[in-house]
């Protein structure tokens, strides 16, 4: 029996557990060696991803599932165990991105559409055969003067539609992730514009995942938070989690089962003090959690720093940062707890 959708949904969000994105393309992953002055090959892409995907602890009791890149959905650990068996043991859920990037809109200065519409559905139906049970397309929305453009948005808005509806029709479970910029150019928004923006784009969003028939029991939604511009940054942790909790009410139907915040440009720390106060302050129709790149890795990335005797050490910062996390979706996180580590 094939395990429906929503069963698939709800487990990426249960139990206080988080999606880990490993999903960093070829050229993303090289700038992240370059900053611990290490080269990107095949096998130090492989030796840094093993060491968080064998992290027993973390990958077993915190993370529900890991966003993969499609070099990561396919290889092997250097004992020959696939990747993808090591997360399945551990009863997390392979995931996999596939969106070929956000490139520059035509005739929409500083605006970008997300392209990879083209041969989806097969590559889908490989993905799946590879054990892949959820994927991730990421639009981009970016402020400035007079940005974003209605075009802008509905273009991206379509394209998360499509996707959505291409993934369910090939049994995989589609993260619909609409990223409003907090970093992007100029980044000096304050926290009232990236309301009001978040709250256009999820109702376009909505709207035209509705019109594609898309099933919201069967698919997870990756805002943003709302918060203000990287230049601008005054927003206390209480009023992110209570204006993002507020856009969310707003926009979101009980109907979908669970929100996976991204970290967007918010350090570490940051990402998981908002998402805890937003689950510990609010009463809501769906599971808070977290799916995050750098907010978890970056600790562990420069703990690791490419050398082999530094593993334990990368999977103790990773551990940490799980935990946390963890801590955060369920509610309990507290400050003092990162001091006593």
């Amino acid at each position: 029996m094939t395990e429906r959708l929503e069963d698939i949904a709800l487990k990426m969000v249960s139990n206080g557990k988080g999606l880990l994105a490993a999903d960093e393309s070829t050229g993303t992953i090289k700038k992240r060696f370059d900053s611990i002055g290490i080269a990107s090959t095949e096998e130090s892409r492989r030796d840094y991803r093993e060491m968080l995907f064998r992290t027993e602890s973390a990958m077993k009791n915190c993370i529900s599932g890991v966003i993969l890149y499609e070099e990561t959905l396919y290889q092997k650990a250097a004992d020959g165990t696939p990747f993808v068996d090591l997360m399945t043991a551990a009863g997390s859920i392979p995931g996999i991105k596939v969106d070929i990037g956000a490139k520059p809109m035509a005739l929409h200065p500083h605006e970008f559409i997300t392209e990879g519409l083209d041969g989806l559905y097969e590559r889908l139906r490989k993905y799946r055969e590879a054990g892949a049970r959820f994927a991730k397309w990421r639009g981009v929305i970016t402020i400035g003067d007079h940005r974003p453009s209605w075009g802008s948005i509905k273009a991206n808005s379509q394209s998360l539609a499509r996707y959505a509806a291409l993934c369910q029709q090939a049994e995989i479970v589609p993260i619909v992730e609409p990223e409003v910029m907090m970093d992007g150019t100029p980044g000096d928004h304050d926290i009232n514009r990236c309301a009001e923006v978040t709250q256009h784009v999820l109702q376009t969003v909505f709207a035209d995942l509705f019109d594609a028939r898309v099933d919201l029991e069967g698919m997870i939604l990756k805002p943003n938070m709302v918060i203000d511009g990287i230049k601008a940054r005054k927003a206390s942790v209480e009023e992110v989690a209570e204006r993002t909790v507020k856009v969310l009410k707003a926009t979101v139907p009980a109907s979908v089962p669970g929100i996976a915040f991204l970290s967007g440009g918010q350090t570490s720390e940051e990402a998981t003090a908002h998402l805890s106060a937003m689950v510990a302050g609010y009463d809501l129709p769906w599971k808070l959690t977290y799916s995050y790149g750098r907010a978890l890795q970056e600790t562990a990335l420069k703990a690791w720093g490419g050398k082999s005797e530094n593993v334990a050490a990368g999977q103790r910062a990773f551990q940490h940062r799980a935990e946390m996390n963890t801590l955060a979706a369920n509610g309990s996180w507290k400050k003092d707890l990162e001091k006593a580590a």
